[in-house]
């Protein structure tokens, strides 16, 4: 029997009803992978960044721990910004493929992975063992995995170069292990420098999609006429002058070469840039923010460059300008957006958000040039830059944790 159009639809109603009730109220960590791993990186990037201030101010640290910058240098790419990564991909893969998200027990085995990694090389726990380092390793590799699966069940083969770049990463961290845990006595490269300039890459990679994308449809949305401008034979030069850059580190590292590529890559992003009308986001937070990072890519480089070429002081702190000014500042553009954009809510952040942005920029610049300006009150310097750092993603916690651990405002899966 047919029913009436009216009772069907009403029947229609009351079923969406239902069905959305329950997923209202239970918790939606696991639902998509940007949300714990998002939530992590946020919470995580307090910590490396407030130990070493605590550690340096009190003059506490374990014996047998690992040296006390070393620490924090490896926690900051395998603990924070390997949680940003893997919330960007786990959510990216899906919309790249037409997959379904990881989600569930895969997604907190993943989380148990990351966890363990962080206890594995937690000060308060060394010297750790062989089977603890191998397990708080498994992280990068069963992230790899996760992501291959769709990739390459659907044949989505440009996407496939994330899975080469996961494996460099985790080749770093293997270096890492080797040189200060005793896996062998000759050091073949730095394990920490190819990590960074793998992050860096994947900056350039990511970078190089969504800022040009992201502005085009927010300004056409806006009915701004624009025009946004790519040059493919720049962007392959760009990435590939990185790569010379990362293979410069292994091969000729502090070089005059490896300068010479630093400079190269830095005018390559600036004319990459140029063309994606950052001008006329000055207005729109949420793509401001990206471009901002973009440009801290371009500083980091040219220090990189003036410090190799020219040995000039003031341009020493180059890697903080990668680290906490191009990842810091692209990873809470990312997150903040991704979240948003997500969970069904509208893209635009409130001003406590924007606040944080300003913050985060603000760490890297005083930490990168402070030392140098005020080289008697380098504590201060360090003081300042941290609580900037802090308060930046704390802010964003605070902003973002409900959106973070909330089912979606709509009902829909996310």
């Amino acid at each position: 029997m047919q029913l009436p159009s009216d009772t069907r639809e009403e029947l229609r109603r009351m079923s969406a009803k239902v069905m959305r009730g329950p997923a209202r109220s239970r918790l939606a960590l696991f639902s998509y992978g940007f949300r714990p791993f998002f939530l992590l990186a946020g919470m995580y990037a307090l910590v490396p960044i407030g130990t070493i201030y605590w550690a340096m101010t009190t003059g506490l640290w374990p014996e047998d721990a690992l040296p006390l910058f070393v620490w924090h240098g490896h926690e900051m790419l395998f603990g924070f910004a390997a949680a940003a990564i893997a919330g960007f991909l786990l959510t990216a893969v899906p919309t790249w493929t037409g997959t379904r998200a990881v989600s569930g027990i895969p997604l907190i085995g993943l989380v148990v992975l990351w966890l363990a990694g962080r206890a594995a090389l937690s000060p308060w726990a060394q010297p750790a063992s062989t089977l603890t380092q191998f397990f708080g390793m498994a992280f990068l590799p069963a992230l790899a995995i996760v992501v291959a699966i769709p990739l390459i069940r659907t044949r989505n083969f440009r996407n496939l170069l994330f899975i080469p770049l996961l494996a460099t990463l985790f080749l770093g961290e293997i270096a890492f292990h080797a040189r200060y845990f005793g896996w062998t006595e000759d050091q073949v490269f730095d394990g920490l420098r190819l990590t960074i300039n793998a992050v860096m890459l994947l900056v350039v990679i990511i970078g190089g999609r969504i800022v040009p994308a992201f502005t085009r449809n927010a300004l056409a949305a806006m009915h701004r006429d624009v025009t946004i401008r790519s040059y493919p034979a720049v962007d392959r030069a760009a990435i590939l002058s990185v790569v010379g850059v990362l293979l410069g580190d292994i091969f000729a590292m502090d070089s005059t070469l490896t300068g010479w590529l630093a400079a190269l890559s830095a005018g390559l992003i600036f004319i990459r840039l140029a063309g994606w009308g950052g001008m006329r986001t000055l207005d729109i937070p949420l793509l401001w923010v990206l471009h901002l990072g973009v440009c801290w890519l371009i500083v980091a480089l040219a220090l990189k460059a003036l410090w190799l070429l020219g040995g000039f002081a003031w341009a020493m702190n180059w890697m903080h300008a990668l680290t906490a000014g191009v990842f810091g500042t692209m990873i809470l553009g990312v997150m903040t957006r991704v979240a948003l954009g997500h969970t069904g809510r509208p893209l635009v952040v409130p001003a406590a958000v924007v606040v944080s942005y300003v913050l985060v920029s603000a760490a890297a610049l005083i930490r990168v040039f402070g030392p140098w300006f005020a080289q008697s009150h380098y504590t201060l310097v360090l003081a300042v830059s941290v609580a900037a750092w802090t308060w930046a993603f704390a802010i964003c916690l605070l902003r973002y944790t409900p959106v973070l651990l909330t089912p979606r405002p709509d009902g829909r899966p996310g």
